[in-house]
């Protein structure tokens, strides 16, 4: 009876085992095809702000190397500020293109908008990747900003990162570098406050136990000092 049960019990954890190989691969093969598109880091952003955003650009092919980068910069918000980060072996050329209205810039207005930024001469090999940061004042009202990125392999083939989600859509194929502009969310207080009730709370708790122990301890004391007098008298009584 114990050698079946024991067999049963061997045969549910390999079972088990297999399931959860099995979850881990799925997962693992689905990061590496999330980290084979084109992304940008930090994907959010604060309204009106200067940041720094890195765009990913990982090698997919296994033959050939990526050698021409270009990020397409949103039309329908435009920016006037971007300034690209020199990346070791890569030639970096900004284009302008002249704005619809003036464009806030913190410091005064601009008339121009950046239409696009290339990054040449340089080369990501197989199963690496590059990023190439840039510095860029964000719009003053929340939104999202859509990047469309153009990788080029030294074979010639040209693969387009342009593709938007619909909401409740699965993600493309081959989709877009988005950044969202939101406003950053209100300083947790509550839970600050709440942390320190807790701490009053505990800290008033402890105290009480130890007068409740200094009580036990004295009351403890009282009652043997007159069992210890009791006692001697007895002995003087003997004698």
């Amino acid at each position: 009876m114990r050698t079946h049960l024991s067999r049963l019990a061997d045969h549910r954890l390999r079972r088990f085992a297999v399931v959860g190989v099995m979850c881990a691969v799925a997962m693992f093969a689905g990061q590496l095809v999330a980290a084979a598109h084109v992304s940008v880091n930090p994907d959010s952003a604060v309204p009106g702000e200067p940041a720094t955003v890195a765009f990913r650009v990982p090698n997919e092919r296994d033959d050939v190397s990526t050698v021409r980068v270009e990020v397409v910069f949103p039309a329908d918000r435009p920016l006037a500020v971007a300034t690209p980060k020199a990346v070791s072996g890569w030639t970096v050329d900004v284009t302008k293109t002249p704005a619809d209205e003036p464009i806030d810039t913190g410091h005064g207005t601009a008339t121009e908008a950046v239409s696009s930024i290339v990054w040449t001469g340089g080369e990501i090999r197989p199963g690496t990747y590059e990023e190439f940061p840039v510095r860029i004042r964000m719009p003053a009202e929340p939104g999202t900003l859509v990047f469309r990125a153009l990788q080029t392999y030294s074979g010639g083939e040209v693969v387009r990162w342009i593709d938007v989600a619909g909401e409740g859509q699965p993600e493309p194929e081959h989709p877009a570098p988005v950044v969202t502009v939101a406003a950053p969310e209100p300083a947790p207080g509550v839970v600050e406050s709440t942390s320190d009730t807790t701490a009053l709370v505990l800290g008033g708790a402890g105290l009480v136990a130890g007068l409740a122990a200094l009580a036990v301890v004295t009351w403890g004391g009282r009652r043997r000092a007159p069992a210890a007098q009791v006692t001697q008298r007895r002995e003087k009584a003997r004698v």
